[in-house]
């Protein structure tokens, strides 16, 4: 399906900076279906790990991402919809900072990559996607309509996860979580493959002072502005 004829919009950026919640509150808004693909990353990454593949090993790794058994059916509606690794709800298990920490280290590896660029593509329908990711607008959909960027400081990402932990009751150090991101966002900068840079033609948007509504607001006036809508 070519891409400049579908209704699509991509959201990319680092952790922290408001993705997963933006890129959900506009696919609720216009209708649409979403991609967490950082969600299959994450489910890799887990999978791996259940099976004592180690991290480094890229060719067991590509073989569980391209044999994932996963029931991945994102519903908007949902505040936490299920997600199922081997008929296991796994969404506690994929949110922790160690299975993002893999999930960084796998998605260095462009076999690992390549090995789930179709099944991301496959969430493309007339019905519409918001892709969010890390490079959904510079190669897995680099022909969007609309591209955008999400920013913020590293300071305030880190207070962001952190009032996401607690709330999930899970503590956390704040010196050791700043320490985290900001090596994540240099390994994913600095990748050979995908590295995690703007596209060209993307919106460029600092979360930091934003709440989720003025961000959401500004994306929403662009794709209008497109016709996407």
């Amino acid at each position: 399906m070519e891409q400049q004829k579908v209704k699509l919009i991509t959201i990319d950026g680092p952790s922290g900076v408001g993705k997963g919640t933006v890129s959900r509150a506009i696919a609720k808004a216009l209708h649409w279906r979403w991609l967490d693909s950082g969600a299959l990353y994450r489910l890799t990454a887990l999978a791996a790990h259940q099976q004592n593949i180690a991290v480094v090993d890229v060719a067991r790794v590509c073989e569980v991402a391209k044999n994932l058994n996963v029931d991945f059916s994102i519903d908007v509606d949902q505040i936490d919809p299920p997600i199922y690794l081997d008929d296991q709800i796994v969404n506690r298990l994929i949110r922790t900072e160690e299975a993002g920490a893999m999930a960084s280290r796998i998605a260095a590896f462009p076999e690992v990559r390549q090995a789930l660029m179709q099944r991301q593509r496959d969430f493309l329908t007339e019905q519409g996607l918001v892709a969010d990711g890390r490079d959904m607008g510079t190669i897995v959909f680099p022909d969007a309509l609309l591209k955008v960027f999400l920013m913020a400081s590293v300071e305030v990402r880190a207070l962001r996860r952190q009032r996401q932990l607690l709330a999930a009751g899970v503590d956390v150090n704040m010196s050791h979580l700043l320490q985290e991101i900001a090596e994540r966002d240099e390994r994913d900068r600095n990748r050979a493959v995908a590295p995690l840079v703007p596209a060209a033609d993307a919106i460029i948007i600092d979360t930091s002072d934003l709440n989720v509504s003025e961000v959401c607001e500004r994306i929403l006036v662009v794709a209008k502005q497109r016709g996407l809508y």
